[in-house]
């Protein structure tokens, strides 16, 4: 998965302003205590955030 893809999809589920925030401030356990951006800047496979993100939030199947 693509980066920007990720960002689309952030942007689909949470809306863009939301998405944002969420991916600089929410600390994630499914992430090893990271937010989604520390994650990416750590070299975490985006699928894995995507999928962590799905996981957590209850992201519908039909946005995974």
């Amino acid at each position: 998965m693509r980066l920007t893809i990720f960002r689309e999809r952030m942007a689909e589920h949470f809306g863009a302003a939301y998405a944002d925030s969420f991916s600089r401030d929410h600390v994630m356990s499914q992430l090893g205590g990271r937010t989604v951006n520390e994650a990416l800047e750590a070299g975490w496979e985006v699928k894995d955030v995507w999928r962590a993100v799905c996981a957590a939030m209850d992201v519908p199947a039909e946005r995974r």
